[in-house]
C-alpha cells in the first residue's frame, strides 16, 4: 500500500472516527432532555446522521485537501503531527457545542446558533454564568472530558512503512484527480445530497415529529449555516400588495365610545413562569391573584427566551427572526408601543431589570421603545441584596420598584421584568427550604419569586396610587421540562399565564378561553384604557372576535386559530392538529381536513409576509 493510499484511510478513518462521536452526542443530549422529546427511533438516527455528515463534510473541508493535496511534503512526522493536532482541536471545537446544548437547550428550547452566540447584550450573562454552569452541571463537563480523551486515543495517527519515491507526472495527475473529486463528493455531503436547495436548519422537520428538530440537528451545523448569514429575516413574498392587505392588515383603530381611564399601568414580566410551574403548589399568592383577576386560560409566549418577550409584550412584536428583535440589525426600527403611546397621554414610562445594567440589551430597548428611565442593578438602592451571579434578589427589588412607583407623578407606565427564577436559580439563604423543591431546580426559586410578589402586594395596597392601578402580569417564557406530557409538547413549551388585575373594579374578573399571546397585551391595555390610536400591532385586543396565535421554532411557524393548531416550514403546511381535542398532538389531520389547513395556511402566509415587510422597510409605526 503506497503513502497516499494509506493518507486516504487515514482521512476516511478520521471522519468515520467523527461521525460516531457526533451520533453519541445526540444519544447523550436525548437522554439528559428525553422528557422534551416525544421518541428516538430510526427515522430521527437517519436524520441526524444526514445533518452531522453535512456539518462535517462543511468544517473539514480544508482537512480533505491537507490530507489528500499531491505532494511528498505531507508524509513528513511535523506535518502530519500538526495535521492531527489541528483536526482533533478544531473538530473538538465543534463538538463541545453539542455538549454545551445538553444543557443550553431547557433554557432555549432549541440548538444554538451563531447569532445567538454572539447577539448584543449576551456576552455578559454567558461569562457571568459559565461557572455556576459549570458547577451545577459538572456531569456534562466531565462526560465531554472523558469524549475528548477517548477521541484523542482512537484518532488514527499516520505510520509510513514505505519509502518515499519520486512522483510521476501520471501519478500527479491521479492525485489530483482524486483530491477533486473528494472536494466534489464533501460539497455534495455537505448540502444534504442531490437536492434543489442546500440542507437548511429548517429540514429538520422531515425526520420526526414536531418539536423533535432539535434532536435530529446538531449545533455545529446551525452554527456553521449562520455564521455566513447575515440576513435576521427570512424572506417573504406570497401575495400582491392587495392581496395581501385584504388578508391579513396589522393596523388596528382603537376609537372607544367612553372617555380615556387614566388609570396607572404596571406590567410585570415573572421569568420562567410557564403553566407547568402555575396552578401546582408552586406559586400560591398567584394562584390566588387568578382568582380575582381577567385570566387568559389560553396564553401563549411569542418566543422562547426573555429577550423575545420584552419586545412582544410592550411593542406588540413577535419574534418570527432567526435572531431576537432586540439584538437584530433592526433593533433601531421606530417603535410605536406602549411607552411612546402612553407618554403621549401624559404618563411617566419607566422599565425595571433587577439584573446587571446591559443585560441581554434592556437597557438599549429601553432607549428605543421611548421610555423615560431605565431602572437596573446599578441604579438599585436598598440593603446588599446581591444575588451574586445574576443580579437583586427580587424580593428587595420588587420593594424598590414599589417605592420608585411611589416617587412617579401619576398617570405612570412602569414594567418589572423579574430575576431570581433565572439560573442558577438562586435563593436567599434566609429562605432556604421554605419553598416547594418540586422536581427540577427551577421550582424552588418559582416559590421565591411568588413570594416575592406577594410582599411587593402587601406594600403596594398601602400605596395612594395602587387602587388607581391596572396590574398586567405575563411570564417571559416556560421553564425547562414539566411534569405532565403535555408541558413538554412544542405546544406546551409555549403555554403561560397572563392576568389582568384591577384592584378598583370587581367586576373585571373571569376567565377568557381564547387564545391569547404577549402581543395581544399592548392592544388589549390601551382599548382597556379607552385610548384612541391608531398603531401597528401583530396582535389583537382582548376585545376583538380575533381568536388566533402566531409563533414560531428554529424556521418551523406555529398559528392556532380556534381549536386548531398548524405547523408550517419551507413553505408548506407539515402538520395540522385539533388541540383542544388531541393535546399530545398525536393525530395529523393535514390530508383529512384539507380545506382548514388552506385557509389558515392562507392566513400565515400573510401573516408572516406582512411581518417581514413591516420590519425591513422599518414601518412598525404609522408616524412618517
Amino acid at each position: 500500500m503506497n503513502n497516499y493510499k494509506k493518507v486516504s484511510i487515514l482521512l476516511l478513518k478520521r471522519l468515520l472516527l467523527v461521525t460516531l462521536i457526533y451520533q453519541l452526542s445526540r444519544v447523550a443530549f436525548y437522554f439528559m432532555n428525553a422528557t422534551s422529546f416525544q421518541n428516538f427511533n430510526l427515522t430521527t438516527i437517519k436524520g441526524g446522521i444526514l445533518f452531522d455528515l453535512a456539518a462535517i463534510a462543511y468544517l473539514n473541508v480544508i482537512f480533505v485537501v491537507a490530507h489528500l493535496i499531491p505532494g511528498n511534503f505531507k508524509y513528513t512526522p511535523n506535518y502530519q503531527k500538526w495535521l492531527k493536532i489541528s483536526f482533533y482541536s478544531i473538530n473538538l471545537l465543534l463538538i463541545a457545542t453539542n455538549f454545551i446544548d445538553i444543557i443550553y437547550y431547557r433554557f432555549t428550547g432549541k440548538r444554538s446558533t451563531f447569532s445567538m452566540i454572539t447577539a448584543k447584550g449576551m456576552e455578559h450573562e454567558i461569562f457571568g454564568l459559565i461557572p455556576s454552569f459549570l458547577m451545577q452541571f459538572w456531569y456534562v463537563g466531565v462526560l465531554f472530558l472523558i469524549f475528548s480523551v477517548l477521541f484523542w486515543i482512537f484518532l488514527p495517527t499516520f505510520k509510513q512503512t514505505n519509502s518515499i519515491e519520486k512522483l510521476e507526472k501520471k501519478d500527479l495527475i491521479k492525485q489530483y484527480a482524486f483530491l477533486i473529486l473528494a472536494i466534489a463528493l464533501g460539497l455534495l455531503i455537505s448540502r444534504g445530497g442531490f437536492r434543489k436547495k442546500p440542507l437548511k436548519i429548517v429540514d429538520a422537520v422531515v425526520y420526526g415529529e414536531l418539536g423533535n428538530s432539535a434532536l435530529i440537528l446538531n449545533t455545529p451545523f446551525c452554527i456553521l449555516k449562520t455564521l455566513v448569514k447575515k440576513e435576521d429575516i427570512e424572506k417573504a413574498h406570497y401575495f400582491n400588495e392587495k392581496e395581501l392587505i385584504s388578508i391579513y392588515n396589522p393596523i388596528i383603530n382603537l376609537n372607544p365610545s367612553k372617555p380615556i381611564t387614566k388609570k396607572n399601568v404596571v406590567v410585570i414580566i415573572l421569568e420562567s413562569f410557564g403553566n407547568e410551574n402555575v396552578g401546582r403548589g408552586y406559586t400560591p399568592f398567584l394562584d390566588s391573584l387568578i382568582t380575582k383577576s381577567y385570566y387568559f386560560k389560553n396564553g401563549f409566549a411569542n418566543g422562547i427566551a426573555s429577550i423575545d418577550a420584552v419586545p412582544s409584550i410592550l411593542s406588540s412584536i413577535p419574534s418570527l427572526m432567526n435572531n431576537s428583535f432586540i439584538s437584530s440589525s433592526f433593533s433601531l426600527n421606530k417603535i410605536h408601543g406602549l411607552p411612546i403611546i402612553l407618554e403621549k397621554e401624559g404618563y411617566n414610562t419607566s422599565f425595571f431589570h433587577g439584573a446587571f445594567n446591559g443585560s441581554q440589551n434592556f437597557d438599549q430597548y429601553a432607549k428605543v421603545a421611548g421610555f423615560d428611565h431605565y431602572y437596573g442593578k446599578d441604579e438599585y438602592v436598598g440593603k446588599e441584596s446581591f444575588d451574586g451571579k445574576w443580579g437583586i434578589y427580587d424580593e428587595e427589588f420588587m420593594q424598590f420598584f414599589c417605592n420608585k412607583l411611589s416617587s412617579f407623578k401619576q398617570p405612570f407606565f412602569s414594567s418589572l421584568f423579574t430575576i431570581s427564577s433565572h439560573n442558577p436559580y438562586k435563593v436567599p439563604e434566609k429562605y432556604k427550604g421554605k419553598f416547594p423543591k418540586g422536581n427540577t431546580k427551577i421550582q424552588e426559586s418559582i416559590g421565591y419569586t411568588d413570594f416575592a410578589l406577594r410582599q411587593f402586594f402587601k406594600t403596594a395596597k398601602k400605596q395612594s396610587w395602587y387602587n388607581n392601578t391596572l396590574f398586567v402580569f405575563s411570564s417571559d417564557h416556560t421553564s425547562s421540562g414539566g411534569e405532565l406530557a403535555k408541558d413538554r409538547t412544542i405546544l406546551g413549551r409555549f403555554r403561560i399565564p397572563i392576568l389582568f388585575f384591577d384592584p378598583s373594579d370587581p367586576k373585571f374578573v373571569g376567565v377568557n378561553e381564547n387564545n391569547f399571546q404577549q402581543i395581544d397585551i399592548m392592544p388589549s391595555i390601551l382599548d382597556y384604557l379607552n385610548i384612541k390610536t391608531d398603531m401597528v400591532s401583530f396582535g389583537k385586543s382582548f376585545r376583538s372576535k380575533n381568536n388566533f396565535v402566531v409563533y414560531c421554532n428554529q424556521g418551523t411557524y406555529y398559528y392556532i386559530q380556534g381549536d386548531y393548531y398548524l405547523a408550517f416550514a419551507n413553505n408548506q403546511s407539515i402538520g395540522l392538529y385539533n388541540w383542544k381535542k388531541d393535546i399530545l398532538l398525536k393525530n395529523n389531520l393535514l390530508k383529512t381536513n384539507e380545506k382548514i389547513a388552506n385557509k389558515m395556511s392562507l392566513f400565515l402566509k400573510a401573516y408572516i409576509q406582512t411581518f417581514y415587510e413591516r420590519v425591513t422597510n422599518d414601518a412598525l409605526t404609522l408616524e412618517k
